[in-house]
C-alpha cells in the first residue's frame, strides 16, 4: 500500500472507499495523529501513518491510501499516545461475546463487504392507520431457552420469529439500540470515575461499579450494528438479512436511537440517512435531549422515512395548507399510557380524557398509543402489583418510576387465587380492547400479547436473565388471552372505521343520519361524563369508511364500564335491517356471536367491555338471498348478463 496526494476531502469522517484508494478521515486538534493499520486476520501491527500538515483542513485530517486490500486490514486512529476507535467505523474485527468487558483501544475497525444481495428489496411504508407496532429488545426476544430458535437472542433469531408476529397481527417492530455499544464499562471508564478516590481503594469499588447496560442507552459506534447480537461474526449482513426478510413479509423495522448532549447535533442525520441508504432501515425512534427534530423533520433525503419522537411542532415543519403526501412523522409520548391505566384501575374523573386519548390523531402526523414499553411494567405486572420491586438491580429500590399507575388485583404479585387470576386476566383483555380500539396506532411491548411479566421490576436496564427475556412457554400457558389479542388486532385491521386515517370528527358531516364517532349513556345519544362515571358506550358508524371501494364498513359499539359495578348502557337504533350483535366480552373465557339481548345489552359487568357490531337481521338476510336466487334463476332461464345489478341484455 502507498500514499496517494489527492485534494482533502474531509467528510464523511472514518474510512472510505474511492476509486482506487482509501480515505481516512480524522478529527484532531492535536498536531501528532494519524492512522494504525492491522492484519485483520492477526491483529498484528503493519503501518503507522501520521498526518502530515498538508493533509489538514481546520481540526479535519484526511489521508489518502492506495492499493489497500480492505478485506485483510483494521485500523484505529491515534492522538499523541492515545489510541481512538474510529466512531464512524462500519464495522469491528472479531466476534464479540455479549456481556464481556471490553476497551475501547483495542476495538479494531474493519471495512463493510458491500456483496449483500438485497433483491430488489422494497420499504413497504405502511401507513399509520394500517399499523400496529412491537417494542423489543433483540436480546431479550429470543434468549431465553424456551424461544426455541437455533440463534438466541440475535438478528437471526428474531428472523426465526417473523412467522409468529405476522400471525400476532404485527406490521412494524421497534428495537431498542441495537448499534454497537459497550454494555460493561471498560477498566479505564470506571478508574476515570475513580480518580477522586484514594487509589488503594480503586479496585475494590472498580466490580461493585461494573453495572450491565442491558438496554443500551449511552453513546455508541452509531453507524455499527452490534456484534454481539450476531450469531456469526459479520453483525452487518445478519441485520440487512432481517431487514430484508421483515420487508419480504410486508413489515417493517424503526430503531431506537439515542444521543446524549456530548453527540454532536449536526451529525444526527448524517447517521440517520447512512441506516436508510446502507440498511433499508423504515424508521428511527430519536431519544435524547435538544434533538434537532425540525431540521430532521425537514430533511428531503428522511421524507417518506418514519420519525418518532415526544413532539413534532409541525407549523414549523410544514407550509399553512400544506399536506404531507406521505406522513412519517409520529408522537410518541405517555400521556395515553397513564390517562388509560388510570381508567382501567377505576380512578375517579377520567372519562373525558379517556375519550380524546382515544380519539386523537395530531394534524399532519401519526401518533403511537401504548399502555407499556420497555420502561415501567409490562401488561401483565400492571394488574398485578401496586408497587415496582427492582431489589435485583442493586440499588434499593430507589431506581425506576414510583409513578405506575397499575392495580394488583387483591394480592401483590404471583398467586393462585382462581377469582384474582380470573379478574388479572380480564384487566389484560380490557387493556388490550382499549388498545385495538383507539384511532391511533397501537404498540405493544415483546410479550404482552401472552401476558408476560418482569416480576415487578419496572427498570431492568441492568437485568439480563430470566427478567428480561421473553418466557415463551408463558404463550402455552396463555393461549386464550393471545388468542383474544389475535382477534382483536384482526378486528381493527379488516375494519377501517376503527383505525382512521384521521381523527373522527363527532359530526355527521355526509348527512348520513349519524355522527361518525358518537357516546352514549343510560340513554343513547347522552353520555354521562360527570367525574364520578367510569362506564361509556362508543359508537362507529361505518358509513364513514369504506371496507372496499364500494361496501361500506360496519357499526361498531364499544361498551366499556371500569367501575366495580355493573351499570346500564344503551345501544342506538341502526338503519332498518341491521341489528346489534355481541361480537366479543371480556367477561366471557371465549369470543361467541350471538344476537343482542335486551336485558343483557343495558347491563355491562362490572370491569369488562363489550362489543357490538352491526349485522343484517334474519329477514333482511333471508330477503337479499332469496332477490340473490331470484337473479340467478332469471340469468339461467333468459340468458341475461347483468352488471351492477342492471340489465344489461
Amino acid at each position: 500500500m502507498t500514499e496517494k496526494k489527492m485534494q482533502i476531502r474531509p467528510y464523511p469522517l472514518g474510512a472510505h472507499r474511492e476509486s482506487d484508494c482509501v480515505r481516512f478521515s480524522f478529527v484532531s486538534k492535536q498536531e501528532h495523529c494519524g492512522v494504525l493499520l492491522y492484519d485483520r486476520a492477526t491483529g498484528r501491527k503493519l503501518k503507522k501513518l501520521p498526518f502530515l500538515p498538508e493533509e489538514r483542513m481546520g481540526n479535519v485530517c484526511c489521508k489518502y491510501l492506495k492499493d489497500i486490500d480492505t478485506s485483510a486490514v483494521s485500523y484505529q486512529f491515534y492522538q499523541g499516545d492515545e489510541i481512538i476507535p474510529d466512531e464512524h467505523a462500519r464495522g469491528f474485527a472479531g466476534s464479540c461475546q455479549y456481556g464481556k468487558v471490553r476497551e475501547e483501544k483495542n476495538m479494531k475497525a474493519v471495512f463493510l463487504n458491500n456483496d449483500f444481495d438485497w433483491e430488489e428489496d422494497q420499504q413497504p411504508r405502511l401507513p399509520y392507520e394500517q399499523s400496529v407496532c412491537y417494542c423489543m429488545h433483540v436480546r431479550g426476544f429470543t434468549k431465553h431457552p424456551s424461544s426455541q430458535v437455533k440463534h438466541k437472542g440475535t438478528f437471526l433469531g428474531i428472523v426465526e420469529k417473523i412467522p409468529y408476529l405476522k400471525e400476532s397481527g404485527i406490521t412494524t417492530i421497534e428495537i431498542q439500540p441495537a448499534y454497537e455499544f459497550l454494555e460493561l464499562p471498560s477498566d479505564t471508564e470506571l478508574k476515570k470515575k475513580l480518580a477522586y478516590i484514594a487509589a488503594e481503594e480503586n479496585s475494590k469499588l472498580l466490580d461493585s461499579m461494573r453495572i450491565l447496560n442491558y438496554w443500551g442507552y449511552k453513546k455508541g459506534f452509531y453507524y455499527a450494528p452490534k456484534a454481539a447480537y450476531a450469531a456469526g461474526d459479520d453483525s452487518s449482513v445478519e441485520f440487512k438479512t432481517l431487514v430484508k426478510t421483515l420487508h419480504r413479509n410486508h413489515m417493517e423495522v424503526v430503531m431506537q436511537f439515542y444521543f446524549p448532549k456530548n453527540v454532536n447535533r449536526g451529525e444526527i442525520a448524517e447517521i440517520l440517512r447512512f441506516w436508510v441508504l446502507e440498511y433499508h432501515v423504515d424508521g428511527f425512534h430519536l431519544l435524547g435531549e435538544d434533538i434537532p427534530v425540525t431540521l430532521l423533520a425537514k430533511d428531503a433525503a428522511l421524507a417518506d422515512t418514519k420519525l418518532w419522537y415526544d413532539s413534532f411542532d409541525t407549523d414549523k415543519i410544514y407550509e399553512k395548507d400544506e399536506k404531507p403526501s406521505y406522513r412519517n412523522l409520529a408522537e410518541y409520548r405517555d400521556e395515553y399510557l397513564y390517562a388509560m391505566r388510570k381508567f382501567l384501575k377505576s380512578d375517579e374523573d377520567m372519562l373525558n380524557n379517556v375519550l380524546y386519548q382515544m380519539r386523537y390523531i395530531p394534524e399532519k402526523q401519526g401518533r403511537i398509543h401504548y399502555m407499556s414499553n420497555y420502561y415501567g411494567m409490562t401488561l401483565m405486572d400492571m394488574v398485578s402489583y401496586d408497587r415496582k420491586h427492582n431489589e435485583e438491580n442493586g440499588e434499593d429500590n430507589r431506581d425506576g418510576n414510583d409513578y405506575n399507575c397499575s392495580w394488583n388485583c387483591g394480592e401483590e404479585g404471583a398467586t393462585r387465587k382462581k377469582k384474582i387470576v380470573a379478574l388479572r386476566r380480564k384487566q389484560l383483555k380490557n387493556a388490550m380492547c382499549m388498545l385495538a380500539f383507539s384511532q391511533s396506532t397501537p404498540l405493544i411491548f415483546m410479550g404482552d400479547e401472552f401476558g408476560n411479566t418482569q416480576f415487578g421490576n419496572n427498570n431492568p436496564y441492568c437485568q439480563d436473565n430470566k427478567t428480561t427475556w421473553l418466557d415463551w412457554k408463558e404463550l402455552d400457558k396463555n393461549q386464550e388471552l393471545y388468542q383474544f389479542w389475535q382477534s382483536v388486532i384482526a378486528l381493527r385491521r379488516e375494519h377501517p372505521i376503527l383505525c382512521p386515517e384521521r381523527s373522527l370528527r363527532i359530526m355527521d358531516y355526509i348527512a348520513c343520519g349519524y355522527p361518525d364517532l358518537s357516546y352514549h349513556g343510560q340513554n343513547a345519544w347522552r353520555p354521562r361524563l360527570e367525574s364520578y362515571n367510569r362506564h361509556i358506550g362508543i359508537m362507529y358508524c361505518g358509513k364513514y369508511a369504506k371496507k372496499n371501494r364500494t361496501e361500506e364498513d360496519d357499526f361498531f359499539y364499544v361498551a366499556m364500564n371500569m367501575h366495580w359495578e355493573a351499570h346500564e348502557l344503551a345501544l342506538p337504533k341502526l338503519p332498518k335491517g341491521l341489528e346489534w350483535q355481541i361480537l366479543c366480552s371480556t367477561e366471557t373465557q371465549t369470543n361467541t356471536q350471538e344476537a343482542v339481548n335486551a336485558e343483557y345489552v343495558r347491563l355491562i359487568p362490572a370491569r369488562s367491555i363489550v362489543v357490538f357490531k352491526s349485522e343484517e337481521e334474519p329477514d333482511a338476510v333471508s330477503q337479499n338471498q332469496k332477490r340473490s336466487s331470484d337473479k340467478r334463476k332469471k340469468t339461467a332461464g333468459e340468458q341475461t348478463v347483468t352488471v351492477n345489478d342492471r340489465t344489461i341484455f
